[in-house]
């Protein structure tokens, strides 16, 4: 949505008022000012409708295997994993959507903080495998706004996009985010944990994910 310069006479009273909840909100006045407005006129803005799929989100994973985390009007929100290896460590999905709904809409950095050497090769081996599966079975689903990928420093980062010639309401994106979050999470469980034997079993489950899910 374009943002445009407007003056605007108003009490001082009513202008503390809204720099308080600007502040509660960590936000500041113009955009506190907007979301009032929107609001009273029944207009989603792009915050509000990133936060209405973080909720979604939220709630479609579940607290079983996740522990979310949704910072107060941004366009990020945090998700943790414990993975199935040794002591344990945790991982980090940061989702970051963008303002705009067009072609690529956000993306998903996995993070990731461990010194063990052993980890660091198989968590190297898991996103190399990953990526090659995708870039084979995407390809189609893609072919205006391929996915993008980049792994450095403890960060692996794969780009979100709407398949091409599909159209997605917030709530089908909620769904799609929170299925690929899911999969991904079980994938690579299974994988520190020699649960698959072998990459056709890892590529057979994700075939799965692809014929049963919401792609994105």
């Amino acid at each position: 949505m374009k943002k445009s310069m407007y003056s605007l006479i108003l009490m001082d009273d009513v202008v503390r008022e809204i720099d308080m909840l600007a502040a509660q909100q960590n936000t500041n006045r113009s955009n506190m000012v907007n979301q009032i407005l929107a609001e009273y006129v029944s207009l989603v803005t792009p915050e509000k409708r990133i936060n209405n799929i973080f909720n979604y989100i939220e709630n479609l994973l579940g607290t079983n295997t996740f522990v979310s985390f949704i910072e107060p009007h941004d366009r990020t929100m945090s998700v943790k994993s414990s993975l199935d290896f040794k002591y344990r460590p945790t991982i980090r999905y940061e989702v970051e959507l963008y303002r705009t709904t067009e072609q690529t809409i956000g993306e998903l950095k996995i993070i990731f903080r461990t010194q063990s050497s052993e980890l660091l090769l198989r968590l190297k081996d898991f996103f190399n495998l990953w990526t090659k599966l995708e870039q084979i079975y995407l390809g189609n689903y893609f072919r205006n706004n391929p996915v993008t990928y980049s792994f450095d420093n403890g960060k692996f980062v794969r780009t979100f996009s709407i398949p091409s010639g599909k159209e997605y309401n917030t709530e089908e994106i909620a769904k799609a985010i929170s299925d690929y979050i899911k999969v991904f999470d079980e994938i690579i469980k299974g994988f520190l944990s020699d649960k698959y034997q072998s990459v056709t079993e890892i590529e057979n489950r994700y075939l799965q994910y692809l014929n049963e899910c919401v792609i994105i």
